[in-house]
């Protein structure tokens, strides 16, 4: 595979050179513009880092977010209201919105069209989060978040078909903070200080890491929290793009775990519904539950009717930042924020 990434990777150098050269046209809005993404192809933590913006923003700013939309059943520009479903914006796009209420949540796959749209219908809004769009260059975001699993740094991989990347490694040089994210909970500083090195970041560049939090089990459904133990036997229903840490995590949490493994952003219908009650039958124990993900259970809602008598419960999960950074994140990107002065016409 690797000359067909020699071939890929040529054209993806060519493509950003005509936007650095300007041949092709890049746009930047007078308005603080954060975006979250990375190089490689899904499983660096995207969302829950979205998410993580959300929650501390949103208290201080008049928060938006935009999204793709990935799988949804529409198309073009949409903003979420009290009658939205996944099928119409998108399971990620519906998780913000069902867990932050008072943030705008919209979707478009054209962010410079979005962008000026989601602006005309909610005027007050003070910043927008473009979700996955590091690669969309017709949009230049004033601070830009690069994603890069410690599992597999973009530094060590390889571009499409023969690895994960989707862009060029020396894209990252367009990024003002560097995430490693799923670090290991027991890393140290030298292997940090040695992954810094190898990431070469330049002298405004700041780099951060962070490990997966798990939190406490809620149901689908109700929202009552319900914590797991070492007695207890777990069905998993997995569709997202990197399950392994999911995975490492039950085998020291649970008593037993078996997954149903579907594709990421997958679309449940009847047929899988019958078999995940038939797997959760051929669990012989009284203290068994249905777990699965955040972004997995806003696609299994509409099958509350169905569910509503099963122990279908949902794993919540965060980014948690290490070395005692979790501040000097925040400060810098509500820094952008407080600082940004609008260029005058």
């Amino acid at each position: 595979m690797l000359p067909l990434s020699f071939l890929y990777g040529m054209i993806l150098w060519i493509r950003n050179k005509l936007f650095d050269k300007n041949y092709l046209k890049s746009a930047s809005f007078n308005f603080p513009v954060i975006c979250v993404g990375n190089l490689a192809v899904g499983g660096t933590g995207k969302t829950p880092m979205v998410e993580y913006l959300l929650r501390f923003l949103k208290n201080d700013y008049a928060t938006a977010t935009i999204s793709r939309g990935y799988k949804r059943k529409t198309k073009g520009y949409g903003l979420a209201d009290e009658n939205t479903t996944a099928l119409d914006i998108g399971d990620e796009p519906m998780q913000f919105h069902l867990k932050f209420p008072d943030v705008s949540v919209a979707v478009g796959e054209e962010r410079l069209e979005a962008i000026p749209q989601l602006l005309h219908d909610r005027p007050g809004t003070q910043v927008i989060i473009l979700d996955d769009a590091f690669q969309h260059r017709q949009v230049t975001a004033g601070l830009n978040i690069l994603l890069t699993d410690y599992n597999n740094l973009y530094t060590r991989d390889f571009i499409l078909p023969g690895g994960d990347l989707r862009d060029i490694k020396s894209s990252a040089a367009r990024a003002q903070i560097i995430v490693v994210t799923k670090c290991r909970r027991n890393l140290e500083e030298a292997e940090r200080d040695q992954i810094i090195k190898e990431l070469k970041p330049s002298p405004n560049q700041q780099v951060f890491f962070t490990e997966i939090i798990y939190g406490t089990p809620y149901h689908l459904f109700s929202k009552v929290p319900s914590a797991i133990s070492h007695s207890t036997d777990v069905l998993l229903i997995c569709g997202i793009a990197n399950p392994k840490p999911l995975k490492d995590f039950l085998t020291t949490q649970v008593h037993t775990y078996d997954m149903l493994r579907y594709p990421d952003h997958h679309i449940f219908d009847s047929g899988d519904l019958a078999e995940i009650k038939k797997q959760f039958s051929k669990i012989a124990s009284e203290n068994k539950i249905i777990l699965t993900t955040e972004k997995d259970g806003v696609r299994l809602k509409k099958f509350e009717n169905e569910l509503k008598e099963l122990p279908v419960f949902v794993l919540p999960v965060q980014h948690a930042f290490m070395f005692n950074q979790s501040e000097a994140f925040c400060n810098t990107v509500t820094d952008f924020i407080a600082s940004f002065k609008p260029k005058e016409n």
